[in-house]
């Protein structure tokens, strides 16, 4: 059997295992397989799975505005712009966890 072959044949079974619903070591007890070789295989194809997928985002510069007072700054709150045009605005302490719940749902 070549590597390639090994290959698909070890992603199949990672595949299978995912959509069985079981551990690792009942799955490998269902179809007669050695667990060690099926750990070493899901860990391989699943690492090279997430190397391929796009980066995560990273940090972005937050500035305040140069014009307008602390206190009106305060009293506008946080803006965030999103690619594609979205903003969302009047984030502050008090809402500010709101955000992280958003910006999981895009």
């Amino acid at each position: 059997m070549t590597h390639q072959e090994r290959e698909q044949y070890w992603q199949q079974q990672v595949t299978e295992w995912q959509a069985s619903g079981l551990s690792g070591m009942a799955f490998c007890k269902q179809q007669a397989l050695t667990y060690h070789q099926f750990s070493y295989w899901r860990q391989k194809l699943l690492a090279s799975a997430s190397a391929t997928k796009e980066p995560a985002a990273g940090f972005a510069t937050v500035a305040y505005p140069n014009t307008g007072t602390a206190k009106e700054i305060d009293s506008t709150g946080l803006a965030v712009s999103l690619p594609g045009g979205i903003t969302i605005t009047g984030l502050h302490a008090g809402n500010v966890a709101l955000l992280g719940d958003i910006l999981r749902q895009l």
